[in-house]
């Protein structure tokens, strides 16, 4: 596989279709890069292959019920939704999940996180749900998100769907649906983040990932998939 890598260290470094993008200077004292995995481009495309795939493992689309993770789970449940509607002709609803409450390790650091919004517009007893999230990891978010859930009803199945996988699992927490494996150190930082946000506060396109660390990987030719949160 072909292969670029910066010759200075803390150059920026774009793939999966990235363009004319702009150097940064290296971060923690240069021993660090920062890396685009994906931009918006590459992005869109797995949202699109990954509602090809949910159309194709599900016969019935009105059992289908969409939950994004805030913060970047619910623009891309967002994108997801549109087109699961354009491709599946199905209205799938969306609703968000706030698992903050339902994590097992919010005594750690000793900083208490701030609540997030929960919109659920309805029950999800026998629904398909379909959990969406940028970037996982430990996979403790995804566990929290299904605890909490039971306060919502009790769905047929739990599916997870993740734009970024960066692998070191936890908890024996698998992802039906991933649009990019990335591997990674443990103390790499993998950020989905947006240009800008809605007067919401929620972010909006253009998207892109980055990976910071030592460890990130080196781009790759555009389109091509990574082998390989929270």
């Amino acid at each position: 596989m072909a292969s670029q890598h910066p010759s200075q260290p803390g150059n920026r470094v774009t793939t999966g279709g990235a363009r004319d993008e702009r150097a940064k200077g290296a971060v923690n004292g240069g021993n660090a890069e920062e890396v685009v995995v994906l931009d918006d481009t590459a992005i869109q495309r797995s949202l699109t292959r990954i509602a090809h795939e949910v159309v194709e493992r599900h016969d019935d689309l009105s059992r289908l019920y969409l939950v994004a993770i805030p913060n970047g789970g619910v623009p891309l449940g967002r994108i997801l939704q549109s087109k699961l509607a354009a491709i599946g002709d199905a209205e799938v609803p969306l609703g968000i999940l706030d698992t903050t409450l339902y994590r097992d390790d919010l005594s750690r650091g000793g900083v208490r996180p701030p609540l997030r919004r929960t919109e659920m517009p309805s029950s999800v007893d026998e629904r398909i749900v379909l959990i969406v999230e940028d970037v996982v990891s430990t996979g403790r978010t995804i566990r929290a998100a299904m605890d909490a859930m039971i306060d919502f009803g009790r769905p047929t199945s739990v599916q997870v769907v993740a734009l970024v996988d960066r692998g070191h699992r936890e908890l024996p927490i698998k992802i039906d649906y991933v649009g990019k494996n990335i591997p990674t150190q443990v103390g790499d930082k993998v950020k989905f983040r947006s240009k800008g946000t809605t007067p919401s506060g929620e972010l909006e396109a253009p998207f892109e990932v980055v990976v910071t660390g030592g460890g990130a990987p080196r781009a790759s030719r555009s389109g091509e998939r990574g082998e390989g949160g929270r």
